[in-house]
C-alpha cells in the first residue's frame, strides 16, 4: 500500500514518437530565445562587427581571437559565440582563397547597422532594449495579469517608464540614444524617399522629440522650415537650438506650440486609445489656429502594413506585447488608426508605406 505510484505515458492518439520530439525541439528553441538577443548584446558591446569591419579581409578565428579584449581563458569560446551569430545571419563565414581552407568571419547586412561609424548604427538601440531595465518586467507578466497595475513595468520597478525616465539619469541617457539611433535610420529614408511630404511647410513642431534628432535632419534639409522640438522640461533642458531649430519644454497633453505641421515618430502606439484621442486634438489645435489648415505627420507601426509573412508578423507581435508590457499601448491596423483620427476630428489621412512595417501617414484636419 505504502509503495511508490509508477506514472504511465501514452502517446496522443495519432502522434509518433517523431512528432513528439518534434514538439519538445520547438518548446526549446522559444524557451531559449534570449539567447540570440543576448549573444547580439554581447557581440555589439565586444565590438566585433568593427572589429571584423577594420580588418579589412575575411578575418580568420585566430585573428579575432586577438584582436579581442577578453580573458586569454576566454578564447576557446569565442567559436561558440561566433557560430550562433552565424545561424542568426549577423556574420558569414568564408575561405578567403582556394589555397587557404582556415574559415573567415565577414560582416552581413545586419552586422552593418552595428558599426559604431555608421551613422545608422543601431548598437545604441541594442543596448538599450536588452538592458535589464526593459528585461526584468517580462518576467512579472503573469504577476501582471492577476493584479491591477498599470503595465509589467510597473509592477516591476514600482513607477511607470516616464517616472522612471525623470529620475534615472542612466536610463534617460541610454533611452535617448537608443531612440536616436532609430531616428536616424528613419529619417534617411524619408528625407530620401519622401521629401514632397515637406513641400510648402513654413513651421514644423516635433512632439516628443527627445534630442532632437529628426528635427535636426528636417532643419539640415529644408532651412526654410522653422523646426520646434516639444519634449518634457528635464529631457530638452540643456539643448541648444541653431538658425531653424529649437527646444521648448512642455506637456505634450496640454499644449502644442502652433505649426503649419506636427511631426510625431513612435509616439502614438505607447498610448492607449483616449491619451492617442486626446494627443490628436492638441496637434488640431496647433495647425488650425487662425483658421490654418496644416497637417498631421505620423511614423509609426501599421500592422497589416505590407504582404505578411512569418518574420514581419512576429516582429509586429513582439512589438505590440513590448508595448503591453512597457508604456500601456498598442501596435494599430489602418482599420484603428482612422478609429483614432475621427475620434479626434480628423477629416482624411493618406498613407505613403515607404518605411517597411512602419507607415508614413499624413493626417488632414
Amino acid at each position: 500500500m505504502g509503495g511508490i505510484r509508477q506514472l504511465s505515458f501514452t502517446l496522443v492518439p495519432g502522434e509518433n514518437a517523431t512528432e513528439l520530439l518534434d514538439a519538445q525541439a520547438h518548446i526549446w528553441n522559444h524557451i531559449f530565445n534570449f539567447v540570440n538577443s543576448l549573444s547580439l548584446k554581447c557581440a555589439a558591446e565586444l565590438g566585433i562587427p568593427d572589429i571584423i569591419h577594420n580588418h579589412g579581409q575575411p578575418m580568420t578565428l585566430s585573428e579575432l581571437i586577438t584582436a579581442l579584449p577578453i580573458h586569454p581563458t576566454k578564447s576557446p569560446h569565442v567559436y561558440r559565440l561566433m557560430r550562433i551569430l552565424i545561424h542568426s545571419g549577423f556574420f558569414a563565414s568564408k575561405n578567403r582563397s582556394e589555397n587557404d581552407q582556415e574559415e573567415a568571419y565577414v560582416l552581413t547586412k545586419p552586422s552593418r547597422l552595428l558599426l559604431k561609424d555608421n551613422p545608422l548604427s543601431m548598437t545604441p538601440y541594442i543596448v538599450a532594449m536588452i538592458d535589464p531595465m526593459f528585461t526584468t518586467p517580462w518576467n512579472y507578466l503573469s504577476t501582471w495579469f492577476q493584479n491591477e497595475d498599470l503595465t509589467p513595468f510597473v509592477t516591476a520597478h514600482g513607477k511607470t517608464i516616464w517616472d522612471y525616465g525623470e529620475h534615472d539619469v542612466k536610463f534617460a541617457h541610454f533611452w535617448g540614444d537608443g531612440m536616436a539611433s532609430d531616428a536616424r535610420l528613419v529619417m534617411n529614408v524619408v528625407i530620401n524617399k519622401c521629401k514632397g511630404v515637406f513641400d510648402g511647410l513654413e513651421s514644423l513642431v516635433d512632439v516628443g522629440g527627445g534630442t532632437g534628432t529628426v528635427a535636426k535632419a528636417i532643419a539640415d534639409t529644408f532651412p526654410d522650415i522653422e523646426c520646434t522640438v516639444l519634449d518634457l522640461p528635464h529631457i530638452v533642458a540643456g539643448f541648444q537650438g541653431s538658425k531653424n531649430l529649437k527646444y521648448v519644454g512642455g506637456d505634450m497633453f496640454e499644449a502644442i506650440p502652433p505649426a503649419d505641421a506636427i511631426f510625431m515618430k513612435w509616439i502614438l502606439h505607447d498610448w492607449h486609445e483616449e491619451e492617442c484621442v486626446k494627443l490628436l486634438k492638441r496637434c488640431k489645435e496647433a495647425i488650425t489656429i487662425n483658421d490654418k489648415k496644416g497637417k498631421v505627420i505620423i511614423i509609426d507601426f501599421m500592422v497589416g502594413n505590407q504582404k505578411e509573412n512569418e518574420k514581419s508578423t512576429e516582429t509586429q507581435l513582439f512589438f505590440d506585447m513590448l508595448m503591453m508590457v512597457t508604456v500601456n499601448g498598442k501596435e494599430r491596423t489602418e482599420k484603428e488608426w482612422a478609429k483614432l483620427f475621427l475620434d479626434a476630428g480628423f477629416s482624411d489621412y493618406k498613407i505613403t508605406p515607404i518605411l517597411g512595417l512602419r507607415a508614413l501617414i499624413e493626417v488632414y484636419p
